[in-house]
């Protein structure tokens, strides 16, 4: 029986072996931390960028910025991994990301001194670094599919993606609340003079010290699990990507990573302006929502997820994870037809047919999304063998970055012509990727 079978099975285990439990544990923190210190950044990165005098083109770069270093680090994480070890790769990028938060966070008081040419080099240089760092993911899916047994992958790698929403939820609400002018007043009286404190710095420092505590973790209680090892191959970026895509297993995953992640990335950057402009949201009322997504995500992707993937099987629960997101992305293009005014007289002004046409869309689109990006994992680890594991998930979350670096600003542009286009755009992309899990058992 095939592990793709194995996992329809109701007789599989629900809960992973105990040797494996706190291993998953570990790397799942690992991962949480790591997002964390990401999601800290988030809400004070256009700010930041304004702070230097620059166009507001700048916010755009700076985001795709991140993408694109992990567009390129992750295969190589990924195989190095698979080379020297998960341990090695996990404990090395996350001490990297750290020293990339401090270097962006006196990016400002560089170009004060420097000049703003040199302070712009620092911002987007620590960005770069931090992103090729991000490409550990490939290494902490790989730790993941090293130590569970096929049938119950797909749950343990719903906990990363759980892991992931975590960060993003807690992350941004972090960076705000010490971004704040109480926050920046008390550090300035509590640490060092030597210390540069502001809006930008403090959230900044804050993310480095969650990788650094990620690095204590990992060197304190991570273990290497145990595995076979390839031999040490020489091979470059593109071989690792001619070898997927010449794999019949493997390419149609890479090309839908592709697809769904320039599909979503999309609508993730353009879905606060749109929400403004059709809605009249403020930053606050958005981020609330996005919050309710995050929320979603988590139960989606630590329990649902993994549940009907034992019980109906990956590939099942992925092909529906597509029609859903598909579903999600034509709501939210026709949202603003459904109005603006209350739905009912004697209820709360607030609840209008928008609003519930948007909660129905963060409902289906966080399970589709979830759906789609632990299902696809899990059938990649099913489809490497156990010694290119790490490899394999490098290609696939390269494939991912290199959609989530292409999509904001395609979405932008599209945006300007027509509000609904990005969203419908999305949605068409995901066609292709249907067709291409249709035409495999």
């Amino acid at each position: 029986m095939s592990s793709t079978e194995a996992a329809t099975s109701v007789d599989a285990e629900s809960s992973f072996p105990a040797d494996s439990r706190r291993p998953i544990a570990v790397v799942v923190g690992v991962v949480f931390i790591d997002l964390l210190g990401f999601g800290i950044i988030i809400p004070i990165l256009p700010f930041y960028v304004r702070s230097f005098g620059v166009s507001d083109v700048f916010i755009g770069l700076l985001a795709a910025s991140y993408s694109l270093a992990q567009f390129v680090a992750a295969p190589t994480l990924g195989r190095i991994s698979d080379e020297r070890g998960r341990r090695p790769v996990l404990m090395l990028s996350v001490g990297v990301a750290g020293i990339a938060w401090v270097v962006f966070g006196i990016a400002a008081e560089i170009g004060a001194v420097a000049g703003t040419t040199l302070g712009l080099v620092a911002l987007f240089g620590a960005r770069l670094l931090a992103g090729a760092a991000g490409g550990n993911i490939a290494a902490a899916q790989a730790y993941i599919a090293d130590v569970t047994p096929p049938e119950q992958r797909a749950g343990a790698l719903g906990l990363v993606g759980a892991a992931f929403g975590l960060g993003f939820v807690f992350g941004p609400a972090i960076g705000g609340l010490l971004a704040s002018e109480t926050a920046v007043t008390t550090a300035r009286t509590v640490l060092p003079g030597v210390v540069p404190v502001t809006q930008f710095s403090l959230p900044s420092f804050a993310a480095a010290g969650f990788s650094f505590l990620a690095l204590g973790a990992a060197a304190v209680v991570l273990k290497e699990p145990e595995r076979t090892r390839g031999p040490r191959l020489r091979t470059t970026f593109v071989d690792q990507f001619r070898s997927a895509l010449a794999d019949a297993t493997l390419r149609p995953l890479v090309v839908a990573f592709f697809l769904t992640s320039l599909a979503f990335a999309g609508v993730t950057v353009m879905f606060v302006p749109f929400v403004a402009d059709a809605f009249g949201y403020d930053a606050t009322q958005a981020a609330l929502f996005l919050a309710y997504i995050g929320v979603l995500g988590i139960v989606n992707q630590g329990v649902l997820i993994g549940w009907l993937s034992q019980r109906y099987g990956v590939r099942r629960v992925v092909k529906t994870g597509v029609g859903s997101l598909f579903l999600a992305l034509c709501l939210l293009a026709v949202s603003p037809l459904a109005g603006t005014t209350p739905m009912t007289t004697s209820g709360p002004e607030w609840v209008t047919g928008g609003l519930a046409v948007l909660v129905a869309f963060g409902a289906f689109a966080s399970f589709g999304n979830g759906a789609i990006t632990v299902g696809l994992a899990a059938l990649v680890s099913e489809g490497a063998s156990s010694d290119t594991q790490g490899s394999a998930f490098g290609v696939t979350q390269a494939a991912g970055s290199l959609g989530r670096t292409a999509g904001p600003p395609l979405a932008a542009a599209a945006y300007i012509a027509a509000y609904w286009s990005p969203f419908i755009a999305g949605a068409l992309l995901l066609v292709p990727v249907a067709i291409l899990l249709r035409a495999r058992p």
